[in-house]
């Protein structure tokens, strides 16, 4: 049986990744897969503390953060291809979302 902290040690290393990402990429995929693996993180956290303390809540909160991240994932993409096809680049440092 693996140890819960194991879990919570490899939690926060993704989450670590994932902020280091979010602060030194500039491509708008690259920073939207970072948040993603931040929110993977979280759950992987989630069902550690489920199954340590032999818990549902922790599961189904996981379930709905999950659905939450795909429709995040589908506005997400939806909104890079927009800012794609008006400004042929999806850098967001070149990205003035006030003046199309």
């Amino acid at each position: 049986m693996i140890p819960t902290h194991w879990f919570l040690i490899l939690s926060a290393i993704l989450f670590t990744i994932g902020v280091c990402g979010v602060l030194t990429r500039r491509n708008g995929i690259t920073i939207f897969m970072c948040i993603e693996l931040m929110v993977n993180a979280v759950n992987l956290t989630f069902v550690a503390y489920a199954r340590q303390f032999h818990q549902i809540h922790g599961l189904l909160f996981v379930f709905f953060v999950m659905a939450i991240a795909a429709a995040e994932a589908a506005v997400g993409l939806a909104i890079f291809i927009s800012l794609f096809h008006h400004r042929h680049t999806i850098d967001v440092d070149e990205a003035n979302l006030m003046r199309w």
